[in-house]
């Protein structure tokens, strides 16, 4: 088994790989991760071979002696090759501790994708990284709703389902939109009054991302004739997942109820397009949970999955 470092002669083994993995997702790919500035992190990607085939894919940075998959994304962690076996996944875990050990690294610390972003689901990773001496960090839980029934109303609970409808009534009309910097001022100003936070992504990266991924990052607006009440920014992350990234409305116009249908006809969309899952994102920060906003969750039909940060101390 060998551990390589990545060069930008493997940058289309990369991708290729990526799109054919069982766990692959936007977020590991190159072309997302080369969306920030040259300086903001130092990249120690690795690629993993038996028999000089792929197996996996490690995207990391650099941060003093600590390695870390991955800071500049919602997951990283290991990228698996499909139907890869038990024995495979614990030696390949094991070559790349080594691998950071020989060379001085004192921590390692990787966020993987949750079950849901998986072709063919499995656990072997999280038993390899345990019996290579990995712990807990942080169990997180995001909030997924299955994409498996026509009419997703019939699975909200009564008052989503209620405020659906007078959405509807009210002539709250769902596009894809891209009024990215009016959506914007509304999410900055929404973060900042209830959290005191700002967004992820500043604008310019949004819709720098936007430009990266015309398919693939796309913005809901709910609508009163041209007035924007609301929107959701949705990722597709890979062929079974799509990721509402930012989700959020004016308060000013919270009685048509936008984000229900918003979430209504991101829903359908979504099956039509023969998606699995929608992932509208954790609900805790660092195992704390915001009770409130999982009950809302909770009422679009979502149900918890573990988001797993490993650590170990090399």
């Amino acid at each position: 088994m060998e551990i390589l470092k990545f060069t930008e002669k493997d940058h289309k083994h990369w991708e290729d790989f990526v799109a054919h993995a069982n766990n692959g997702t936007i977020f590991h790919t190159l072309q997302f991760l080369g969306y920030h500035p040259s300086n903001r992190f130092q990249n120690h990607h690795l690629i993993v071979k038996d028999r000089s085939n792929i197996i996996a894919l490690f995207p990391t940075v650099e941060d003093h002696k600590t390695i870390i998959s991955h800071q500049g994304a919602s997951y990283g962690g290991f990228v698996l090759k499909e139907n890869l076996g038990i024995h495979t996944t614990y030696l390949m875990v094991e070559h790349v501790v080594q691998y950071f050990k020989a060379k001085g690294y004192k921590k390692i610390i990787l966020t993987q994708p949750p079950l849901i972003y998986y072709n063919n689901p499995n656990q072997y990773i999280d038993f390899a990284l345990m019996k290579n001496a990995f712990t807990y960090l942080k169990r997180d839980v995001t909030a997924v709703i299955p994409l498996d029934t026509a009419d997703p109303l019939t699975t909200f609970h009564g008052d989503a389902r209620r405020s659906t409808k007078k959405a509807i009534r009210e002539g709250v009309r769902v596009m894809v939109s891209d009024e990215f910097s009016q959506f914007y001022r509304i999410l900055g100003h929404n973060l900042g009054m209830r959290h005191n936070v700002t967004p992820t992504h500043s604008l310019d990266e949004l819709t720098t991302l936007k430009k990266i991924f015309p398919d693939k990052v796309i913005l809901f607006g709910a609508y009163i004739k041209e007035k924007l009440l609301g929107g959701i920014v949705i990722f597709i992350t890979n062929p079974r997942v799509i990721l509402a990234f930012y989700i959020s409305h004016d308060d000013k116009y919270q009685n048509y109820r936008p984000v229900n249908l918003l979430l209504y006809e991101v829903i359908k969309w979504g099956r039509s397009q023969g998606f699995k899952y929608l992932d509208l994102g954790t609900f805790t920060l660092n195992m704390a949970p915001n009770w409130g906003l999982g009950r809302f969750k909770e009422k679009f039909a979502a149900r918890g999955f573990l988001r797993d940060t490993y650590y170990l101390q090399v």
